[in-house]
């Protein structure tokens, strides 16, 4: 009985030490970087001792510390310690770690990028993509496949000298065999995830999800011929930039992204020396100074790093971006011209086209009968697990509608419960947007138009029947592109005088390599392998920016991070391929800046843009101080200790920004003032041409720019007023405009859009 007792008051010990430990979560500490006494040799002693002055904790629970893209460190912390360490006088805040989540072939054909020998802006595509290699793209994901052949170095040259990163040794990674001259750095951060879950997954740079290795050879993969997922979309694979070097930082994990290990993997990529960076992920809009991502993004832009962001995959309602700070590319996702179509025929004979990736044996040319769930009370019609009976669906094509669960899940429930075939149809969430999956079963996804008409078929019928056949890839859509209904919309909702997005890019049904320890759905029923995937979501249409950037910063490379923004922006194009104005696959109608920005890259005429606007970290600064943060909250983005806002402008929108987002308040006057920089010829002219709604009128002020030198420096004020007698709110009637510089050779356009915060 005494050992019996012993063992028991062992046990209820250990299980009050695990309670404590697992009560500590991660939070991130901002220091007062100036405020370091000199006795301290190093920062990390500094932290050390500030965390012993006001909590029990120990240097062993800091995480990681942060120098360049954050001033402060990582450390776990219950609840009361951090509210302790929060008293101190050299901490400027305390927070707890965010979780941000993924933003989950034909693009260089359908961009332009396919002909080698066409002349851009006085270079060949040749020799952009030979002054590439000396271009480093940074992916923070969920690491990299590196036996990919995306990842080859066949021919390229040594890697470039200033290069500081490295590859991570791991038992499923060795540097010297999975690292080369293509894919020359491959880190893995951990510490914020093993924190919250208790690392269950290997550590190791080596991509498990398939998600990173494809945004990473989106934005540079090397030329593979021959690509294809299952017979779909066959072709030449190869990323946006493909001599471009690869440097990736896997950050993201099953359970997600955390805050800490992002800012660390940021912190790294700006120490290595990477000239761009792609990050396909993000969460909420929340205030600059808790952003961990815009923070990061600053210190990089303050080194000349371009960061793109994904938009979020939240639309198409409105305001759902992330990733708004002005300093970061804030990419939207279109459409391509290439298509997956499959066919539903009807017992009634009524033939419809949808689209699907299943690649395995078809239905046969027997029609067989439907089921829908015609009740309103269960999950039947979502197809959610265990919501089926078998002996009603079995050998049954199913109607399922589609949200809540994944789409590809809805099928294996269908599966097994024993039915033939899904058409998955979409509802008014989700409108006429149509995503091809690799599904395990024959199925295919229906717009809402469409699927209310089957639908309403199955639930009248009294023996509704149906076959499900496929058509392969098809090419040369129209209209293309469209822009995605999942790509998340304005207005920003952190700074609504900023307009975002700022561009749309291909993302939708993206052909790039894939990590072969999961298969192409992603589920564990998938047992299939394949070297590459089709995926969608803005998470493929940031890295083609980044990838776009790479080239620009080969043929510019004195260009600032704000110029090749600006280049990307101001030359996008805003309609589509019948040249019709742009449109929203969500319903089908016109599309606005809200939704495209400046509208779909074009990086041709990027390369050329005759025009840009140039922001400096100090017009950032003073962007800053217009949204009336306080002191403390401007030193936690920009990391210096003397900030001061004596010349801050009163308005946010006065940044030198690309575009204008004009809000009608209080006064039916908003004037606000822009610099170009020119970067064509010298000698260079240019005419205004404005574009409003009839509600609002616009001036600008030259209507006429000289630019007698390049590099010349040219202003122009654009008062806008919003007419009288207006009913107009910003829920109801947005609208939107344009300023173009024109001449012979260029033009260089800003979207505008309009919002009425009250009634005028």
């Amino acid at each position: 009985m005494e050992s019996s007792s012993a063992i028991w008051i062992f046990v209820i010990v250990s299980a009050l030490f695990l309670q404590s430990c697992f009560a500590k979560k991660t939070y991130i500490v901002q220091m007062k970087h100036h405020q370091k006494p000199s006795s301290y040799s190093t920062n990390s002693e500094w932290y050390a001792d500030s965390l012993q002055s006001f909590t029990s904790a120990t240097s062993d629970s800091v995480l990681y510390t942060y120098d360049t893209a954050y001033h402060g460190f990582a450390v776990a912390l219950d609840e009361a310690e951090a509210d302790s360490l929060r008293e101190s006088d050299a901490v400027l805040g305390v927070y707890e770690d965010t979780v941000y989540t993924l933003h989950i072939t034909r693009t260089p054909e359908f961009l332009g990028l396919d002909d080698e020998r066409g002349t851009w802006a006085g270079h060949t595509l040749q020799e952009l993509n030979q002054a590439a290699q000396d271009v480093i793209i940074g992916v923070l994901d969920t690491g990299v496949w590196p036996e990919s052949k995306s990842f080859d170095d066949t021919n390229m040259p040594a890697v470039p000298s200033r290069w500081r990163g490295k590859c991570d040794v791991a038992d499923d990674f060795d540097p010297k065999i999975h690292c080369n001259k293509k894919l020359i750095g491959a880190r893995f951060f951990s510490r914020g995830y093993n924190m919250a879950s208790g690392g269950k997954e290997a550590q190791s740079p080596r991509d498990e999800e398939g998600h990173g290795t494809h945004t990473a050879s989106t934005a540079a993969g090397s030329q593979v011929a021959n690509a294809s997922l299952l017979g779909y979309a066959s072709g030449n694979a190869r990323g946006m930039a493909p001599h471009a070097r690869v440097a990736t930082y896997k950050v993201c994990w099953k359970t997600g992204c955390f805050g800490s290990d992002i800012l660390a993997g940021m912190e790294q990529a700006i120490l290595d020396g990477v000239d761009v960076l792609s990050l396909s992920l993000g969460g909420g809009s929340v205030p600059y100074y808790r952003d961990t991502i815009a923070i990061g993004a600053f210190a990089a832009m303050e080194k000349g790093i371009l960061v793109s962001c994904s938009a979020g995959n939240s639309g198409p309602a409105k305001s759902t971006l992330a990733n708004v700070a002005p300093w970061i590319m804030t990419v939207g996702a279109g459409t391509l011209d290439r298509d997956f179509p499959a066919y539903a025929t009807l017992g009634n004979g009524q033939k419809f086209t949808g689209v699907s990736l299943y690649s395995g044996r078809g239905m046969g040319k027997t029609m067989v009968e439907m089921f829908y769930s015609k009740g309103s009370n269960n999950s039947s019609n979502l197809c959610l697990e265990g919501s089926l009976d078998p002996a009603i669906v079995r050998g049954k094509v199913v109607v399922c509608d589609r949200g809540i669960n994944a789409r590809v899940e809805k099928g294996t429930v269908v599966r097994d419960a024993g039915g033939v075939g899904m058409i998955l149809a979409n509802t008014a969430a989700s409108g006429e947007e149509l995503v091809a999956d690799s599904h395990l079963l024959p199925a295919m996804e229906v717009g809402r138009k469409v699927g209310d008409i089957i639908r309403e078929y199955v639930k009248t019928d009294k023996k509704p029947m149906a076959i499900i056949s496929f058509g392969g890839t098809t090419l040369n859509v129209k209209p293309s592109p469209v822009v995605a209904a999942f790509s998340s919309r304005g207005p920003n909702t952190v700074t609504p005088q900023i307009l975002k997005p700022d561009v749309i890019g291909p993302g939708v049904n993206i052909l790039a390599a894939w990590s072969e320890s999961v298969g192409p759905t992603g589920l564990e029923q998938d047992t299939r392998k394949t070297s590459f995937n089709i995926m969608s979501g803005t998470s493929m249409s940031c890295p083609h920016i980044s990838g776009l950037a790479a080239l620009l910063k080969a043929a510019h490379p004195d260009w600032s991070s704000s110029m090749i923004k600006s280049a990307l922006m101001t030359t996008a194009y805003t309609h589509d391929n019948t040249n019709s104005p742009l449109r929203d696959a969500a319903d089908n109608s016109y599309s606005n800046a809200w939704a495209h920005g400046a509208g779909h890259v074009d990086p041709q005429k990027a390369l050329s843009p005759g025009l840009v606007y140039e922001i400096t970290p100090q017009g950032y600064i003073g962007f800053l101080c217009s949204l009336g943060y306080a002191t403390e909250h401007i030193q936690t983005i920009v990391k210096r200790p003397n900030i001061t806002c004596s010349r801050k402008s009163s308005d946010p929108g006065q940044l030198n920004y690309p575009s204008f987002s004009v809000l009608f308040g209080k006064s039916r006057v908003v004037r606000y003032s822009r610099e170009l920089t020119n970067v064509g010829a010298a000698g260079s002219i240019y005419q205004v041409a404005v574009q409003v709604p009839a509600s609002v009128t616009a001036t600008v002020e030259p209507a006429r720019l000289v630019f007698g030198n390049v590099g010349d420096k040219q202003r122009y004020t654009v008062t806008f007023v919003s007419k009288k007698g207006l009913n107009q709110f910003v829920d109801r009637n947005a609208a939107f405009g344009s300023i173009s510089w024109n001449n012979a050779q260029h033009q260089v356009k800003s979207p505008v859009s309009f919002s009425w915060t009250r009634t005028l």
